[in-house]
């Protein structure tokens, strides 16, 4: 599946973050986050709930503005306001909790619509290439249905196709696997496992620790807004040394150091 990779080089820097701030209100949700992230590099968020997981990636995708600070996609300042959203959010492929799936539409024409209608790709070839990554993940079968017959776990394998079928320069997750069963969280990793082994350039926020220490290469922990510590997932996981850092991981058994 090595195919579902975005371009770039390993090692060539595809997203950073500069001192980003956001506020809710008159909530701080992100407070002078700094960030990197390389080609092919799997980046995990994790931390408590509220932490700013989800808003990171939202600045990120432009779903949101920054209020301060800078967001730059292979060197540009995306987050300057004459930036277009949707000539950005085109580079970036999304995914979310709740898949979001034109339930109006097949499998088929959900996974197609940004190449036919942003791309402007040709309907045979989008279509094309759309049935091969659903042969790859097990779903070729279901091209021709729509969501509300698909399992959760389906839904979500469908709405990762959708998002790496324009070729992505980057794949954001954003806690993919909360609103799935137990039975069908793992059918979703698998499809990220393959995905980050491809050289996909990921970051993804997560609650699945044990995951986001096999697969990330590099795991950022954020508490309340702020970057509390990253690393190596050995060396986060294994060896914390921040005290909330410990603090958060001592929650699951066995990750601490």
């Amino acid at each position: 599946m090595s195919e579902m990779a975005g371009p770039g080089k390993p090692g060539e820097e595809v997203l950073r973050l500069d001192n980003v701030w956001k506020a809710f209100g008159d909530t701080e949700v992100l407070r002078g986050v700094d960030l990197t992230v390389a080609s092919h590099q799997v980046v995990a968020l994790i931390g408590a709930s509220g932490s700013g997981k989800s808003t990171l990636l939202r600045t990120i995708n432009l779903l949101e503005r920054v209020d301060d600070g800078q967001v730059f996609l292979r060197g540009i300042d995306i987050s300057r306001p004459q930036t277009r959203p949707d000539v950005i959010r085109a580079r970036i492929g999304m995914v979310f909790q709740q898949f979001n799936l034109f339930p109006h539409l097949t499998v088929l024409d959900n996974v197609t619509l940004a190449s036919r209608k942003v791309l402007g790709v040709a309907r045979s070839a989008a279509e094309q290439k759309a049935r091969q990554l659903l042969d790859q993940v097990g779903l070729a079968d279901r091209a021709d249905a729509y969501p509300d017959r698909l399992s959760g776990g389906q839904q979500q394998r469908v709405a990762i196709v959708r998002a790496i079928a324009t070729d992505p320069e980057l794949l954001l997750l954003d806690e993919i696997t909360s609103a799935l069963d137990p039975e069908l969280i793992g059918e979703v990793l698998e499809l990220v496992r393959t995905l980050a082994a491809g050289g996909t350039t990921i970051v993804m926020a997560t609650h699945e620790m044990a995951f986001a220490r096999d697969v990330a290469n590099h795991v950022v922990f954020l508490d309340a807004g702020v970057i509390a510590e990253q690393g190596p997932p050995a060396q986060l996981f294994g060896a914390p040394e921040e005290p909330r850092t410990r603090d958060f991981l001592s929650r699951f058994t066995g990750l601490a150091g």
